[in-house]
Parts: C-alpha cells; sequence; structure tokens
C-alpha cells in the first residue's frame, strides 16, 4: 500500500537508481503518472516528457479496456474486444474518437514544441499501475519502434497476469508489487485523487 504517487514515485526512484547519470527520459502515461514522472526523472537528474496513448473503451463499460492506441495509431486489441460486444464497425469509431484525445492533448501539453525524441536514449515508461496494461502495451510498442537504446517499464503495481504480458515488450521491467488480489489500481494508495489535465500542463510547464 503506498501512501499517494508521491510516495510510489520515491520508492521507484530509488529501484531505478542505476540509471542516475545516464540523463534517462522518463515518460509519463497521461494523466496519473505525469506527477510520479517528474519524480523520478529529477531523482534520476533524467529529462520528462510524456508519451500519449489511449484506452479503447468497451461498449457499456467505459472502464474496461478492450485495446490502446498511441500517437502514431498503432492498435492493440485484446483477445477479449469482441465477447463484450466489441465488433469491427465499434472499435473503428472507438479509434477515431481516441485519436482525436490524443491530438487534443498533445496540443494541450507540449503546445511549443514537439515530443522529445527517444532515439537512442534510455526510456523509462511509468504509470501509476497497471490493470489490463492496454495502454502500457501501446506506449511501448510505439517507442520501441522509435529506436531507444534501452526500454523500460516501471510501475508500482500489477497483477502477475499482466506483468508476464509486458515483459516481452521492454528490456527491463520494474514493479514494485505483484499481488494476486488485485481489483484496481487504486486499492493500493491510500490517496488516489484524479490527476487532471490542468495539472499536468502545470507540471509540464515547470
Amino acid at each position: 500500500m503506498f501512501h499517494d504517487r508521491d510516495e510510489a514515485a520515491n520508492i521507484l526512484a530509488e529501484a531505478l537508481k542505476g540509471y542516475k547519470g545516464k540523463h534517462p527520459l522518463v515518460l509519463a502515461i497521461p494523466r496519473g503518472a505525469v506527477p510520479m514522472a517528474k519524480i523520478i526523472a529529477h531523482k534520476l537528474d533524467g529529462e520528462f516528457d510524456v508519451v500519449l496513448v489511449r484506452k479503447l473503451r468497451a461498449p457499456d463499460y467505459p472502464e474496461l479496456a478492450i485495446g490502446s492506441i498511441d500517437e502514431s495509431g498503432w492498435t492493440y486489441i485484446a483477445d477479449h474486444a469482441a465477447s463484450v460486444g466489441a465488433d469491427s464497425e465499434y472499435i473503428k469509431a472507438e479509434k477515431q474518437k481516441q485519436m482525436v484525445t490524443i491530438s487534443q492533448r498533445r496540443a494541450q501539453y507540449t503546445p511549443v514544441r514537439p515530443p522529445i525524441d527517444p532515439a537512442g536514449r534510455i526510456v523509462i515508461v511509468i504509470d501509476d499501475g497497471l490493470a489490463t496494461g492496454a495502454t502500457m502495451i501501446s506506449a511501448l510498442h510505439g517507442l520501441r519502434n522509435r529506436k531507444p537504446l534501452r526500454l523500460i517499464c516501471a510501475i508500482p503495481v500489477s497483477p502477475p497476469e499482466t506483468l508476464r504480458k509486458i515483459r516481452p515488450l521492454a528490456d527491463e521491467v520494474v514493479c514494485l508489487d505483484t499481488p494476486d488480489n488485485f481489483r484496481a489500481v487504486g486499492q493500493f494508495y491510500v490517496d488516489f485523487p484524479q490527476v487532471e489535465d490542468e495539472e499536468v500542463i502545470a507540471v509540464l510547464q515547470t
């Protein structure tokens, strides 16, 4: 159990201290991981940015991920998508909606500069926890195509079965806890407020 995201970030930074002095690029999956990635980048003397990916939502169950999409449009579709009513037409429409959101967020988050290029860099991708792992899958896939020197996934908590899906996509996975009784990421934090766009923008500007 973590008190809040700041505590989780500080513990993750300690687990990642081998990268201090190597100028890693620490990328947050918005929105919850953004304040965490800022802390970790500072402690590792690295650089900080966001990697934009979006969950594809199940019909009638928006909290359930049926897949994810990255900024390039590459899409991951989970095995259970069809069983919850996500046919090809639904998925096409949902992809379009999420690409609009990604474009809007890029315009909001980094309006005066392009994303930092991960090519040839040690890249550490941060989230505040994994459930299905859908957005992390898209983030790692998209970043791998951009030729980082080393690609690391770092999270405070994940169910074991999700971590098994993630491991082949990264050169290293750092996860602080893999409980079997996993229901939602928020159950492992005492204080787990929603992170709003305004906070993300403020963190990126500091």
